[in-house]
């Protein structure tokens, strides 16, 4: 996960920007492990335990169920024997994460990762309620009031700062992220976004005042409806906490977009995100969603990382220059008749490039893990540029992209820019570029912002069904570039582990692209995973494909070109 730059005044000057856009209040280090349950017998083998049955059900209640007597009882949900709580390291559990990195031809790698866990209301959808209850007086139903008891004292109990079971600080059940990050032009922008795109995105949260769709206060939601503006228009809005120094969202809003207009100018001057309902005056009143956070965390943390730059570039003695726009002497015509910017030393010399970027974040109903095969659970990637997000599903086999790249030559993008439509080149490989870059959305890339390069995510929203999917893929552009999508599903197919699937994926790719890419790949076991062969032909359908393009890049033809 650590990136590495060969030149050692860049990479210094990189984590000084880094440690200069921490928050002192986000000072806790990143959660890259899990908590979960374990039984107990698999941590002391040979420990005995007298109190009967490993289910701890009543005689009464554990009786085998017959046809004649009506529906069979719904199943108990939690712990149904003695458990301990652990932590377990994500990067250490093979069997349900693997990652790869390689930095292919080029000198040092400028891509990124990130997992773990962060804290966030849950956004999953709530656990359906089953129809089929108990008698009343019936053992089970006792069984089950106790447990509820049991469960209720522990959550009073636990108070504030980390779980003490398969549960984050809130209460919620843990919320996974994931991301990839692609620099270009050095590890600066991949390796910030690394270090604190998640904070961020905790960070709105708490600014919006996200709530939980499992356990959210309706009383709560309908006082906020009702309640209207100090302004005395009766248009309903959202409530300002004002105890925790809390913003509306529509001020919290405004206040990003202005910044972004006032300090970039350009193509922002017009800048309205869709995921930004509370700038409409019709639409103050609507809740924030977790597309809202996203949106806002990667907005926010581009602009810190911007404005971060833009201190090496201007002096701030200079109150002139300080106030320009940046670019003004690449975009104004007449910026021979403007002052100068101060120089400033080499090794202060503002970071240039930028970074693309993918973000998955998983949120269960219940403290069971999403990779349960009777778990449903919530999906929720943001993305801007040419990383890709996929997944297997089991059904047939196929491959679902989750993620589009945001090129010049994507019919959307190219509409989002078209005032900018003169920026537009072709080069000597026929590919569209924006200003010389090949994305239109990224991290930094401070000269091109005017004109619209910019990290404003496309979010998308993905129900998986327990066992629909067999494992989700993310890649960089190393890998995207020279494999197909079905290719990567089908070769992690092949594999045992999700750690052999990302080395192999990786692998793969450095043997047939022609460029040597960095490349980075990850690959998470969801629900599907023991059944990930089964539909479609398993990986047959591109083996023979791409048995023909290993040989092909071993050949020493293709290394004499």
């Amino acid at each position: 996960m650590r990136s590495a730059s060969t030149n050692p005044c860049r990479q210094v000057l990189a984590y000084q920007t880094i440690n200069n856009l921490c928050k002192p209040e986000r000072c806790r280090s990143f959660h890259d492990y899990f908590v979960t349950h374990l039984p107990s017998s698999s941590l002391h083998p040979d420990s005995r335990s007298a109190a009967g049955p490993s289910h701890q059900l009543p005689r009464a209640a554990s009786k085998p169920h017959t046809s004649n007597k009506g529906p069979s009882p719904a199943p108990l949900i939690g712990v149904s024997r003695d458990t301990t709580v652990v932590r377990i390291p994500l990067r250490s559990a093979k069997h349900h994460f693997g990652v790869s990195l390689s930095r292919g031809t080029r000198p040092y790698n400028e891509d990124a990762y990130q997992s773990g866990v962060i804290e966030l209301p849950a956004f999953a959808k709530k656990a359906p309620i089953t129809l089929t209850r108990a008698p009343a007086n019936s053992p089970l139903q006792a069984y089950r009031e106790s447990q509820r008891k049991k469960e209720e004292q522990t959550k009073d109990t636990a108070g504030d700062g980390e779980g003490t079971s398969a549960e984050g600080a809130s209460g919620d059940p843990q919320i996974f992220y994931f991301g990839v990050f692609d620099g270009h032009g050095g590890t600066e922008c991949s390796g910030f976004l690394r270090e604190h795109l998640h904070e961020y995105i905790e960070d709105a949260a708490v600014q919006y005042g996200l709530e939980s769709t499992l356990t959210g206060n309706k009383d709560k939601r309908a006082k906020r409806e009702s309640r209207t503006d100090s302004r005395g228009t009766g248009t309903p809005a959202i409530e300002e906490n004002t105890s925790h120094g809390h913003q509306s969202a529509s001020d919290l809003q405004k206040s990003l977009v202005k910044s972004w207009r006032e300090t970039v100018g350009g193509y922002f001057r017009r800048f309205s995100p869709p995921a930004f309902t509370a700038l409409s005056s019709s639409n103050e009143a609507s809740e924030p969603t977790i597309s809202t956070v996203l949106t806002h965390a990667f907005l926010n943390a581009d602009l810190h990382f911007l404005n971060t730059q833009l201190r090496l570039l201007k002096d701030d003695s200079d109150s002139i220059a300080a106030d320009l726009p940046i670019n003004t002497s690449d975009i104004n015509p007449h910026s021979s008749s403007l002052p100068a910017l101060p120089t400033k030393p080499r090794s202060a010399k503002p970071f240039q490039g930028g970074s693309t970027c993918s973000t998955a974040l998983i949120s269960t109903p219940t403290p069971t893990p999403f990779w349960h095969p009777s778990t449903p659970s919530t999906l929720i990637t943001a993305h801007c540029g040419d990383t890709r997000i996929l997944l297997s599903r089991v059904a047939d086999g196929s491959s679902v992209a989750l993620t589009t790249n945001h090129h010049p030559s994507t019919p959307s993008e190219a509409t989002r820019l078209r005032r900018f439509a003169g920026s537009f080149v072709t080069d000597s490989f026929g590919e569209e570029r924006l200003s010389g870059l090949a994305n239109t959305r990224s991290f930094g890339d401070m000269p091109s912002k005017r004109i619209g390069v910019s990290a404003e995510p496309e979010i998308r929203r993905v129900e998986l069904g327990p066992s629909e999917y067999a494992f989700m893929v993310l890649v960089s552009d190393g890998v995207s570039g020279a494999v197909a999508d079905q290719e990567i599903v089908d070769i992690v197919k092949e594999a045992r582990t999700p750690e052999q699937g990302a080395r192999d994926v990786v692998a793969f790719a450095t043997e047939v692209a022609e460029e040597g890419d960095n490349a980075v790949c990850i690959v998470v076991r969801l629900g599907g995973w023991e059944r990930r062969v089964e539909g479609g032909g398993g990986s047959l359908g591109t083996r023979e494909a791409r048995e023909w393009r290993r040989s092909e890049g071993a050949s020493p033809r293709r290394r004499s070109r």
